[in-house]
Order: C-alpha cells, then structure tokens, then sequence
C-alpha cells in the first residue's frame, strides 16, 4: 500500500499496544542465549519525529504516548513490559519533552543483542530510505524494499530457527485482511515454530471476528488474542481499538498483559472492550 505512511499515526494507542506485547515477546526471548530474528514485515521508516508534519497533523500521538509519556507507573509494572517500555521512549527524549517515538525496527534493533539479526521489509519508497538510513549500519540487519508477502517467501526461515514475525500491515484495502491469512499460511509451512504477533484494528466488530476466526482456522496450536478499544464499537466509522493475534506466544505473555491492560484502560480508556483469551490452548 504506496499511499500509507505510519508516520501519521506513530505514537497512538494503537502502537502503544503493539509495542508493549512486541517488547514482552522480544525480552522473553532474550531469556536464553541461543539468537534469534525479528522479522517485520511493515517496517515503516523505523522512526518518528512527533513535531513532524504528519505527526502534528494528526496528533493522534496526544492520545497515546502523549498521555503516558510523563505519568507515573505502579510498582508492579515497572520491572514488565510496561516499565520498559516507557523506559526506552524516555531513553529517547531524554531531556524529557517528548519529540521523538520509535517504530518497532528500532524497538527490535535497541532490544536485540549483537548475536541476534534483524528482517525488514517495507515497499514504500520514501520510508524504505528512512528505514535504511536509521538502521543499515547495524550488524545482521537485512532491510528490503520488497512486498511484505514476498519478503517471507524470501527470508524464512530464519538461520536461528526461532525469533518473532511481527504483521502489522494498515489495512486500508479489503483484500489486506486475507492477504494476512494467506501469508501467514506460507509462513507456517517455512517457520512453523516461529512466534507470530499480528495487529489488526477494530472498526467494524464483525469483520474482527471473521477475521479472528480466519486465523484461528490455521494449522496452529497456540493462539492468544490481546485485544483493547479505548473506544465503544462504532460499526465501521473508525478504529475504536486494536489488538494482536499471538501464535506460540511466550507463556508469560497472557499474565503480562492481564497485568498492564488495566493501566493502559485507566489512562487511555475503557469505553469499548479489553480482553486477553486463550483461543488455542497447546495441548
């Protein structure tokens, strides 16, 4: 999708959300020693200024990050993913005013540790060279300006044969949401041991379900949904919420975001729903 820039949208809460379970997943893999690859298949540019042109026009940062950004966080999460973080944005913006977000390439890139690699794709011309220019002198870094479903066919496996595929495509198209499914199908047949975090947003609540019911069809065994609308449902006149599929998600995972969706809610909003349910429980 050529017309879709992240950058209008960096830093909302639906990236506050992505980006906590990104980082819960990421840092319980970093739990063993053996590396491991982060695949991303919608880079974006990798990096966002918040006084940008497309960031101030929108300002949907000012409803996410912008909330969070300077708020004091309970004890219990600050050892979590949420402490985390909020850690690394401030790490950041560290004369404290918030000017700067992270996209998740450079989330992974901060995260991972020198014997761990990285897999970008993104098509987009203009943040393709964004992309390159934030992240090409890193070691073990492949960065491709290729169609997110090709770039799986290309690279996965991965050499380390475990690692994360984050799939966060904007969905702007109808097609995009079975473009997932089928991609995600040929990504299972290469790497089916592989941890996979799909984003999807919620604008119209049955197209959600039938596409929950999409993926869960799958050849899977392990399928965790995360899901939290700070708005009510609207029936399809705009994103209320989001939420992510997880397929083999790290057992900690579920806990995890049962402890911080209650903080997310509080700060950000409950009027539409929250959940975080096993739809396949490995046997």
């Amino acid at each position: 999708m050529l017309s879709y820039r992240h950058s209008f949208h960096a830093g909302n809460f639906a990236d506050v959300l992505k980006h906590l379970v990104q980082i819960a997943i990421l840092d319980y893999l970093k739990r063993k020693e053996k590396p491991f690859c982060y695949h991303d298949t919608h880079s974006g540019a990798g990096f966002y200024s918040l006084s940008s042109e497309h960031a101030s026009k929108t300002g949907e940062y000012q409803s996410g990050i912008g909330v969070l950004f300077n708020q004091p966080l309970p004890t219990a999460l600050e050892d979590g993913p949420a402490g985390h973080y909020l850690r690394l944005v401030q790490h950041l913006n560290a004369d404290g005013e918030l000017e700067f977000y992270p996209g998740s390439p450079s989330i992974a890139a901060q995260l991972l540790r020198p014997q761990d690699s990285l897999q970008l794709t993104e098509l987009h011309p203009s943040d393709f060279s964004l992309l390159s220019q934030h992240l090409a002198k890193r070691k073990h870094c492949r960065i491709e300006k290729m169609d997110a479903w090709a770039g799986i066919k290309a690279m996965l496996p991965p050499l380390a044969r475990r690692g994360l595929v984050l799939i966060d495509p904007p969905y702007e198209l109808s097609h995009e949401y079975d473009d997932v499914v089928q991609g995600l199908t040929q990504a299972l047949k290469r790497f089916a041991n592989g941890c996979y975090a799909i984003w999807y947003p919620v604008i119209d609540r049955r197209h959600v379900e039938h596409f929950v019911q999409q993926i869960a069809a799958l050849p899977v065994s392990n399928l965790l949904r995360i899901e939290w609308c700070p708005k009510a449902d609207s029936e399809g006149f705009g994103m209320t919420g989001s939420g992510m599929l997880v397929i083999n998600p790290p057992y900690l995972l579920a806990e995890q975001c049962r402890a911080f969706l209650p903080w997310l809610q509080q700060q950000l909003g409950d009027a539409g729903p929250a959940q975080v349910t096993q739809l396949i429980a490995e046997a």
